[in-house]
């Protein structure tokens, strides 16, 4: 019986040791936002797993019947293999353009 509550407390005890997952635990480092709520706006964050997201968004042609929001804006992440990708896009009145890419492993 002391043998298996032994077993037990070693599992347990190398289960709590096991490192975390990053993308779980991740902090904020950044974190920047402008937004009044009169059509413009921008912000922009970082975390400590190496995600970084900024967007700016920009009305144009107010007040008119072709008023459109425009929204640009790049994202960044790295796979579970240590990858780099980089996404950017574009969002406006022709739709949702992104352009992907990814940085080689150094």
């Amino acid at each position: 019986m002391k043998l298996l509550f032994a077993l037990i407390v070693c599992v347990i005890g190398v289960c709590l040791a096991a490192p975390l997952d990053d993308s779980k635990n991740a902090q904020i480092l950044r974190y920047e936002n402008d937004n009044v709520g009169l059509g413009n706006y921008q912000f922009a964050y970082e975390t400590s797993d190496g995600v970084s997201r900024q967007e700016q968004a920009e009305l144009k042609n107010v007040g008119t019947e072709n008023e459109a929001l425009v929204v640009r804006g790049t994202i960044r992440w790295f796979a579970p293999d240590g990858q780099e990708y980089v996404l950017n896009y574009i969002a406006d009145e022709n739709g949702f353009q992104p352009e992907g890419s990814f940085l080689p492993k150094v």
